[in-house]
Parts: C-alpha cells; structure tokens; sequence
C-alpha cells in the first residue's frame, strides 16, 4: 500500500521538521550506553530551556502528551485528596475523568466551549477549598483554540495547592513561562508545535512538586509514570534502569529543540502568531467565522465555524484526497460545525497558509 506524503494542518500530528526526521535514522544505541545519556542529558538542558525553567527534574515521558497528563496527576494525588479543575474543553475534562481515577474529589471549574476561563475564578476556588492538593488548567485548550491565561495563577504559590498546568499545544508555539508563572508540573507533547513525531511527552517538575511526590504516604498507583524512580535514570551521577528508553524518539527531540534554539524561541513564538493570525484574517473572506473571540485565540490551532451550507466530512475528504492536506474536525459540540486547523512547529509557515487558502478556494468555488 502506497504512503502518502500530507500536509498535517490539523490539531496534531503536525509536520516533524527534518532535522527530527532525519535523527530518526541515527544507528541505534542502548538506553545505557554513555553516548546515549549524554543525548539525553543534552536533550533535557534544551527542554529547560523552552519550558523557561531551572528545574532539575524536566525530561521526556516515554508516551504521548496523555501519558505526562497521567504521569502529573498519578504522582501528585492521593485517594481522598482535592483537585480544582478547570474545564472549558476535551482535554479540561480529561484531566477532571483522571484526577477521580486517582480517587481524588474533584471541584470542576467550568466555561462555555470557546471561551477562556477567569483564572480569578480557579483562585476564588482554591480559597475555597484551602485543602485542595492542586489546581489544573490547559493552557491551549486543543478543542476549542481557546489560550488560558496562566500568569495570574502565579499567585498559588503563597498557598499549599499546585499548579498543574497542560502545555500540549503550547510549548515552543506561544510565550510559556514555567518559573515566572509559578507552574509546579506541566506535561507538553512532541507532535505539536515541537515538530517531533508523536511518542513522547516532555514533563517538568518544580522543587515543590518534587517534595510532594516524596512526601506520598503510598506509591503512585503507576509504577511506569513514577517519577520518583523515573528520576533515578534521567538524573543523578548513577543511572539506573527503569525501562527501555525509546532511544530515537529522544534523538529525534534533541534535534528538533536545536531547531527551535537555533532559530530562537522567541522566533519561534513570533513565526507561529504571524502565520497563524494572516490566516484567521483570510478565513472570513472564505465564508468562516471564527469561534474564539480576538484577544483569546491560539495562532497555532484555529477553529472556526464552517461557510453556510458546507458538509464537513465531504469538505474534509475533498481537502484530503484531492489536496493532501488534513485538518481537524470539532469535537463534542463542535462536530461537524467547525473545524480545527492547526499551524504548528514546522507547518507553521506561509507556504501551508497559501496552500491551504488556494485549495480552498477552489473547493468553495
């Protein structure tokens, strides 16, 4: 069966950039031959680096961006504890649906679908419940193209509560500030705007969280996401095994984050909101109409609402075997009313706007 070469302008996988691709191809080492650590510590300096963050314990989660989820909220509660948090989307309610797996009591702080949430909302909540273990909240919020604004919840930091915060589609796609922000465990993905196939799940743990995890009065219920034991082979003068370390994903990250270096983050924050504002310029000349009022939207990850009249499996399946380009469908209520387009890590460029708008064009002709 022929492989088809697409242009991924959906909510992710996006388009690896070639240097991740090409590092895919690396002879293959052992998980603890010294070669391969020093990869692997290179790789964590980068990561601390676009997660603006001195914390020691920033590594790669072997897993998809669901698995850092589990792996922040496995470490972090316990049966009986309180979790605050917020829901404006799929992936807030995945974090409320994992959180009552852990056995937690969750106190759900919602908005409507395409709006953010107040952060003074998740503030007000966290006084009243003081016991509360953590807070959480998206940052990008995938299913909507909905951006949380995350500074002023640097003020938990004088309370008990943590700051759990999902940076799936926002890491190395719009200004994210670990420390400044007071964030104590965030979760990223690889196949955003990282531009690294999906697998792997970059994660940060501030010294707070750290103490917590070692605090625990029982072991996490994941032996695989413990990052106490995680700890003891991405860290420390002596490694040691915990699993077998998928090897060419790291190299593949190491090289995209010398990317994404190379060209300066900052860069690569601004080459993200340029290209994703010309194209939510362009789309209501095309019959759209975007979802997220002005000021909330995500440049990386676009939704709007489809033209009058438009069907969006056959736009979508047109799009795709005519054109070779994917986009997202919506989610929950948005399915089949909206799409989700996404310009993300090395699809953000205005050759994928271009194409995009002129296959367009022709389909709504």
């Amino acid at each position: 069966m022929p492989i088809s070469d697409r242009l991924l302008l959906g909510p992710g996988p996006s388009n690896p950039y070639p240097e991740a691709i090409a590092a895919l191809g690396r002879p293959m080492l052992g998980h603890m031959d010294p070669e391969f650590l020093a990869v692997m510590d290179e790789t964590m300096a980068r990561l601390r680096t676009v997660f603006r963050t001195a914390n020691p314990l920033t590594f790669p989660v072997s897993g998809t961006g669901s698995a850092g989820m589990e792996a922040c909220f496995v470490n972090l509660l316990e049966p009986g504890d309180t979790a605050i948090v917020g829901a404006n989307g799929v992936f807030g309610n995945r974090m409320c649906e994992v959180a009552v797996r852990c056995g937690a009591e969750v106190v759900r702080v919602e908005e409507q679908w395409g709006r953010p949430l107040d952060p003074q909302r998740l503030l007000d909540a966290q006084q009243q419940h003081p016991q509360a273990r953590l807070v959480a909240v998206v940052h990008a919020e995938t299913s909507t193209g909905v951006e949380n604004d995350i500074a002023p919840l640097a003020a938990l930091r004088e309370t008990e509560a943590l700051l759990v915060v999902d940076t799936v589609t926002s890491l190395a796609g719009i200004p994210l500030e670990i420390d400044e922000w007071g964030i104590d465990a965030s979760y990223s993905g690889t196949q955003k705007c990282i531009g690294v196939p999906p697998g792997l799940s970059p994660l940060t743990f501030s010294p707070r969280a750290v103490e917590r995890v070692r605090s625990r009065t029982r072991p996490p219920q994941s032996w695989y996401l413990d990052v106490s034991l995680l700890a003891d082979y991405v860290a420390g003068a002596t490694r040691v095994y915990h699993h077998t370390a998928p090897v060419s994903m790291v190299c593949s990250l190491h090289a995209a984050l010398g990317v994404i270096l190379d060209e300066g983050l900052e860069a690569t924050w601004a080459r993200h909101r340029e290209v994703g504002e010309r194209l939510q310029r362009a789309l209501p000349g095309l019959g759209f109409s975007l979802v997220v009022a002005e000021g909330h939207r995500l440049p990386e990850l676009t939704t709007a609402w489809l033209p009058d009249g438009a069907d969006d499996a056959a736009l979508r399946k047109a799009l795709l075997h005519t054109y070779g380009i994917e986009v997202g469908g919506g989610l929950g209520e948005f399915a089949g009313k909206a799409w989700r387009i996404g310009l993300m890590g090395h699809a953000a460029r205005h050759r994928s706007v271009t194409t995009l708008l002129g296959a367009l064009r022709e389909l709504l002709a």
